[in-house]
Parts: structure tokens; sequence; C-alpha cells
């Protein structure tokens, strides 16, 4: 079993920048591969970016693509998500998502993923 745990959430101007950060702990952390999503008030969670379990491989939601940058670090057993040039509509809670046993892609459907953290708030003011 992997648990998750976000941080690096906050309040930020449009234009500006944040790191978030989920730690990992538990088994099989580098077998797999992660994910980022969000959810905003009244909507449903949607996929952000996606990261195979080497790191090689890596996908964004167009919305985010070019902006935000997914990244892992096996060792330390963390992704980072490295999100830019904010906009208004990224204010949601950022969840982080470790998939299911042997699902080692890239993955936006929210079913492939087994665990997710608690999430983190970002809201961008514009």
């Amino acid at each position: 079993q992997v648990e998750l745990v976000e941080s690096g959430g906050g309040l930020v101007q449009a234009g500006g920048s944040l790191r978030l950060s989920c730690a990992a702990s538990g088994r099989a952390f580098s077998g797999r591969g992660m994910g980022w999503f969000r959810q905003a008030p009244g909507k449903e969670r949607e996929f952000v970016a996606a990261i195979s379990s080497g790191g090689r491989s890596t996908s964004y939601a167009d919305s985010v693509k070019g902006r935000f940058t997914i990244s892992r670090d096996n060792a330390k057993m963390t992704v980072l998500l490295q999100m830019n040039s904010l906009k208004f509509e990224d204010t949601a809670v950022y969840y982080c998502a470790v998939a299911n046993p042997f699902f080692s892609g890239v993955y936006s459907s929210p079913g492939v993923y087994a665990g997710w953290g608690q999430g983190t708030q970002v809201t961008v003011s514009s």
C-alpha cells in the first residue's frame, strides 16, 4: 500500500507559479505510474498530468500543456508538479494519485488509480 501526502498549495496571483509536491510512503512506488488531478467547486475531478514509473513518459491535459511540468524522483519517493503562468481557472484542490499495481505507464482515467492523497488547495487570484 502506498500512502500519499501533497503539499505546496497556496494563494498566488494570475501569472505566478507554484510547485506542488507529493510524498509517498510504502512499497512499490517506483513501479507504478503517478498522476495529478484537480477538482474545482461544483465540478468533477479532472486529469491534470501523469508520469510513467521510470519518468520517461508524461501526459498532460490540454488546458495545462506548456505551463505545467510533472516529474518524479523514485529515490526520494516524490512526485512534483511545477505550475507556471497560472490562471484563475486553475483554482482547485489538487490531488496526487498512484496507479494500481502493474500499471506503469501514463493514464488519464481516475479508475486506474488505486490511492489518493488528501489534496492541497491552489487558489489563483485574477
